[in-house]
C-alpha cells in the first residue's frame, strides 16, 4: 500500500509540473489548470486511502466545508479583487504550516522522541523552520492583503533602524533553533518556539508593510514563494514526499517570477527578501511640483483622433479592471482593425495588482493573443505610433521613473508612451497612482486627459467611431 501510495503522489507531482509548464502561455493556461485540478484530485484521493487515515467522518466534513468555502469565495470574487484573494490564500498556507509545526511539536512524545542523534536534530529543525517560515507568510500575507484591500496605507512603513530590525530578529530566531535543536524537551523549549513564533509573524509583518503598494505585484509573488518553502519544510517533518514535491515546485516558481519581475522593473532581487523594496532609491520626500494644466478633451475628440490615426496602442491598466472594461475595449479594438488600423497592446510586468493582470482580463475579452504585447516586445515603437490610449494605467507610464532620479519609482521600466504622436488617458480624475506620485505624463504637451469611468468611455467611442 504504501508503494501504490508514493506512485499516486509521484503522478499527482508530474501532472503539477505539467500545470506550471501550462500555466506559462496564454494559450495553454487552461490545460495547465486542468492538469493542477487532476493533480490535487490524485493527492487527496491518496491520501484518504492512505492507511494512516482513519477518522473519514471528520475529513469529509473538512473536505465538504472547504470545498464549499472555495467555491463561494471563487464565485462571488472580482478579477480586480483576485490579488487580494491570492495573498489570503497564501496566508492558508502559513497556517497550516504553523498549525502543523506546533502539532509536531506537541505530539512529538508520540511521534517523534523515539528518533536520537542526527535523525532528531533534523526532525526538530524541520519542525522549528517550518514554523518560521509559516509564521512569516502567514502575518506577511495579511498585511499584503490590507494593502491591495486598501484597508491600510499602500505607503512603506518606514522604522528607523528597520533593516537593523530584521536582522536582530533573524539571529534572534537562528540562536533560538540552536537551543531548541540541542534540547527539544527542555524545560525552555516551550518558551523558544512560542518566543520563535511571535518573533517571525512579527517579522512577516514588518517585511511587508516596509514595502511599497506600488510593488505589491512582486510582494504577493514573493509570498507565493515562501508558502512553498512552508510547505516543503512541512513535508519534510511529515515524511510526506508530494508535500516536498509541491513546495519545491511552488516555492521555486515563485522565486523565479519575482526574480523575473525584478529584472523588468528593475529592482534588487534581495531587496524583496529583506523588506523595503524599492523604497532606497526613492526615500527622499517627494515635492510638490507645478506641472502647468491638463488638456482635457471629450468623446467627440478622442474618436477623431483615433479615426486618424493609423496605428494605436491600447495600454491598460488596473482602471480598466475596476471598471470592467475589457468587453467594451475588445469592441473597440475589433471595429478599429476593421477599419484597417494597426491596433495593439502594450501591456507592463506589473500593470493592475498581479502578474499577467491584464492579459488575463484581454483573454477573457477575446483579444486576440497575437496583438497581446509585452513591455520590451513594442516599447520601442511607441514614437512611430500615432495615438497611444492609456485606459486606467497611472505608475506604469509615468515619465519621471526614467526622468526624475529621486522619485519612488526612479529606475522602474515604464511604458514610453509619452514618445507617441498623441496619448490619450482615460482616467476619472487627476489622482495619483498605488504609489502615491503625480504622473506628469497628464501635463505633456502631446497627452490628452479624457474623464469619466472607462467602461463608459470607451462605449461611447465605439459608437462615435
Amino acid at each position: 500500500m504504501t508503494g501504490l501510495l508514493s506512485m499516486a503522489y509521484l503522478l499527482a507531482g508530474i501532472f503539477f509540473i505539467l500545470s506550471l509548464s501550462g500555466l506559462s502561455s496564454q494559450e495553454t493556461a487552461r490545460r495547465g489548470n486542468a492538469y493542477g485540478m487532476t493533480g490535487m484530485a490524485i493527492a487527496i484521493l491518496a491520501t484518504i486511502a492512505s492507511p494512516e487515515v482513519d477518522a473519514y467522518g471528520l475529513l469529509i466534513a473538512m473536505i465538504v466545508i472547504g470545498g464549499a468555502i472555495g467555491l463561494w469565495l471563487a464565485s462571488r470574487v472580482e478579477m480586480t479583487a483576485m490579488p487580494q484573494l491570492v495573498a489570503m490564500l497564501h496566508s492558508f498556507v502559513g497556517l497550516a504550516a504553523v498549525l502543523i509545526g506546533w502539532g509536531g511539536y506537541l505530539g512529538s512524545d508520540i511521534d517523534g522522541h523515539h528518533l536520537e542523534g542526527a535523525e532528531a536534530i533534523i526532525h526538530n529543525t524541520e519542525i522549528f523552520l517550518g514554523i518560521f517560515i509559516g509564521a512569516v507568510t502567514l502575518t506577511g500575507s495579511w498585511i499584503a492583503w490590507a494593502k491591495l484591500q486598501g484597508s491600510i496605507s499602500g505607503k512603506p512603513l518606514m522604522l528607523p533602524f528597520r533593516h537593523g530590525l530584521n536582522v536582530i530578529a533573524l539571529l534572534a530566531s537562528i540562536v533560538m533553533l540552536v537551543l531548541f535543536v540541542n534540547d527539544p524537551h527542555g524545560s525552555n523549549a516551550l518558551i523558544l518556539i512560542s518566543a520563535m513564533t511571535v518573533i517571525a509573524c512579527l517579522l512577516g509583518i514588518h517585511l511587508v508593510a516596509a514595502i511599497g503598494g506600488a510593488d505589491m505585484p512582486v510582494v504577493v509573488s514573493m509570498l507565493n514563494s515562501y508558502s512553498g518553502w512552508a510547505a516543503a519544510a512541512t513535508g519534510f517533518m511529515l515524511g510526506n514526499d508530494l508535500l516536498i514535491i509541491t513546495g519545491a515546485l511552488v516555492g521555486s516558481s515563485g522565486a523565479i517570477l519575482s526574480y523575473i519581475m525584478c529584472a523588468a522593473m528593475n529592482r534588487s532581487f534581495m531587496s524583496v527578501i529583506l523588506g523595503g523594496f524599492g523604497n532606497d532609491s526613492g526615500s527622499a520626500a517627494v515635492e510638490d511640483e507645478e506641472y502647468g494644466e491638463a488638456v482635457s478633451i471629450n468623446h467627440e475628440e478622442a474618436a477623431e483622433l483615433l479615426k486618424d490615426a493609423q496605428r494605436i496602442i491600447i495600454t491598460p491598466g488596473f482602471g480598466m479592471a475596476v471598471a470592467k472594461a475589457q468587453q467594451a475595449v475588445a469592441e473597440l479594438t475589433e471595429k478599429l482593425r476593421n477599419d484597417g488600423k494597426e491596433v495593439r497592446f502594450a501591456i507592463h510586468p506589473v500593470a493592475g495588482r498581479l502578474p499577467g493582470h491584464m492579459n488575463v482580463l484581454l483573454a477573457e475579452a477575446n483579444v486576440p493573443y497575437d496583438i497581446v504585447l509585452e513591455m520590451d516586445e513594442i516599447n520601442d515603437d511607441m514614437p512611430d505610433t500615432d495615438v497611444v490610449m492609456v485606459i486606467g494605467a497611472n505608475d506604469i507610464v509615468n515619465p519621471d521613473a526614467i526622468e526624475k532620479p529621486n522619485s519612488p519609482i526612479a529606475g522602474m521600466p515604464v511604458l514610453e508612451v509619452w514618445k507617441a504622436k498623441k496619448c490619450i488617458v482615460l482616467k476619472r480624475s487627476m489622482a495619483t497612482g498605488y504609489a502615491g506620485v503625480q504622473n506628469p505624463l497628464f501635463f505633456k504637451e502631446n497627452s490628452a486627459m479624457l474623464f469619466g469611468d472607462a467602461k463608459e468611455t470607451v462605449q461611447a467611442l465605439v459608437s462615435k467611431i
